[in-house]
C-alpha cells in the first residue's frame, strides 16, 4: 500500500531552503525564472479580467486558445489534434499528469519511466496502485537505451511516461529515439505519456521531437504542456493536453473531478498572444546565453559539464573536487558559500549518488556571473 506520508525528499528539500529567508543566499536550486512575462501578455491579461471574462469558461477550456494550440500543433509537428474532442486547457502541466495517471493506472498495472524523474511520477503511479518500473538513463548526456527498456516490456506494462525535453538534466530526445520508442509501443497496447513542458526551449539549432511529428506514435499517446516556461508564467499553472479521442474522452472524465474549470481570465489573455510570434521570439536566444554564460564561465573550474540541450537546467559533476555524497556537497555550499543547488539523487527513487548537481540557470546574468565567480574557486 501506498504510503502518502512519505513526501519526495526534493520537494522537502525545496520548501525548506534558507533562501526564502535569507536574501544574501543565491539560490540556484528551485525552477523559478528571473525573467518577466511579455509586455503584451501582461497587458492581455488586465483586460480579460476588465472585460469581465471571469466566470466559468467551458470545462475542456476557452474555445480560441483550444483552436490556437491545435493550429500551432499542425504548423509545427504536422499531427492535427481535432480542438473539440482531442484538445483540453489544464492547470499546468503537472495536474494533468496526475490526471492522466489516475485515469489510466490500477492496481498492479506497471508503468515504465526514466530516472532521474521529475518528482511526482512515481508517487502518482504508486498512488493509484501501479508499480514504477525504474531505467536509468546513461551519463553523462543521459541517453536512453531502448534495448534495456525493450526488456522490461511485459503483460502488465501499461504505460511508458517520456519527459522531452528533459527535467532535470537538459538532455532531448533524437527521431531515432521516437521511432524506436514506436516500435516498443505501436501494437502493444501501451499508452505513451509525454511531458513536453519545455517544447520551446531547445538550443543549438536542434528541433524538438515532440510526439506529434510521428502520426503512428501519436495515436498512441498522451502530450502534456505548459505554457509557463515559454511564456514565464510558472505561477498561472496553465497548460494543456493532447490526445486521440479515445483516450482524450477517458481523461476529461477526471480531469473535470479534479478541477471542474480552468482560471478563464488567463486563458484569454494567453489566447491574444499565441499567435504573436513578438512574445516567442527572445525566448531560446536569451536562455541560451544564459545557459552559455553559465557553462563558458565554468571551463576554468573543476566541474565536468555537458551543456544543457533543452530546458533552464544544467548539470554538473563535482567529482574532481569533492567525494562528499551530493546531498553533504549541497549543504556545503549553502553553508559555506551561501549558494544553493539541488542534489541530482533527490531525482532517483533509490537517492542514487553519482556526485552531480542541478542548477537552474533561469536567473539574472548578475546573479548566474555570482555562482561562477563562487564555483571557480571550489
Amino acid at each position: 500500500m501506498f504510503d502518502i506520508k512519505k513526501i519526495h525528499p526534493g520537494i522537502t528539500y525545496l520548501n525548506h531552503l534558507p533562501s526564502a529567508s535569507n536574501p544574501d543566499i543565491i539560490s540556484l536550486a528551485g525552477e523559478r525564472t528571473d525573467l518577466l512575462p511579455h509586455k503584451k501578455l501582461i497587458k492581455a491579461a488586465q483586460n480579460a479580467i476588465a472585460h469581465g471574462h471571469n466566470q466559468y469558461e467551458n470545462v475542456n477550456g476557452y474555445w480560441p486558445l483550444r483552436e490556437k494550440i491545435s493550429k500551432f500543433i499542425k504548423e509545427e509537428y504536422t499531427y492535427t489534434y481535432d480542438p473539440e474532442e482531442e484538445v483540453t486547457i489544464t492547470a499546468g502541466s503537472s495536474q494533468a499528469i496526475t490526471a492522466a495517471i489516475s485515469t489510466f493506472i490500477r492496481e498492479g498495472d506497471e508503468v515504465i519511466l526514466f530516472e532521474p524523474a521529475f518528482y511526482s511520477y512515481d508517487l502518482i503511479v504508486m498512488a493509484n496502485g501501479g508499480r514504477p518500473v525504474y531505467v536509468q538513463m546513461k551519463q553523462p548526456d543521459y541517453h536512453i537505451e531502448w534495448e534495456e527498456v525493450q526488456k522490461r516490456i511485459n503483460a502488465r506494462t501499461k504505460m511508458i511516461i517520456i519527459n522531452n525535453p528533459h527535467y532535470p538534466t537538459g538532455s532531448i530526445l533524437s527521431s531515432a529515439d521516437m521511432e524506436k520508442l514506436g516500435r516498443i509501443v505501436i501494437g502493444a497496447n501501451i499508452i505513451v505519456l509525454s511531458d513536453e513542458s519545455f517544447n520551446q526551449v531547445v538550443y543549438e539549432g536542434y528541433e524538438h521531437q515532440s510526439i506529434a511529428r510521428f502520426p503512428k506514435l501519436a495515436e498512441h499517446s498522451m502530450i502534456f504542456s505548459s505554457f509557463g516556461k515559454a511564456l514565464h508564467i510558472e505561477g498561472w499553472k496553465l497548460g494543456y493536453c493532447l490526445a486521440p479521442d479515445k483516450l482524450s474522452s477517458s481523461f476529461r472524465k477526471v480531469h473535470h473531478l479534479q478541477t471542474f474549470s480552468v482560471n478563464t481570465p488567463l486563458q484569454v489573455a494567453i489566447s491574444e498572444i499565441i499567435s504573436n510570434p513578438e512574445v516567442y521570439a527572445d525566448v531560446i536566444p536569451i536562455y541560451q546565453a544564459k545557459r552559455d554564460l553559465l557553462v563558458n564561465g565554468l571551463k576554468r573550474s573543476k566541474f565536468k559539464v555537458t551543456p544543457s540541450r533543452g530546458t533552464y537546467f544544467q548539470i554538473l559533476n563535482f567529482s574532481e573536487i569533492s567525494d562528499r555524497k551530493d546531498t553533504d556537497f549541497c549543504n556545503y555550499l549553502i553553508e559555506s558559500h551561501k549558494i544553493e543547488v539541488m542534489p541530482l539523487s533527490y531525482f532517483y527513487h533509490d537517492l542514487i549518488d553519482q556526485k552531480c548537481i542541478r542548477l537552474c540557470f533561469a536567473k539574472k546574468d548578475e546573479t548566474l556571473n555570482k555562482a561562477v565567480d563562487i564555483f571557480n574557486r571550489l
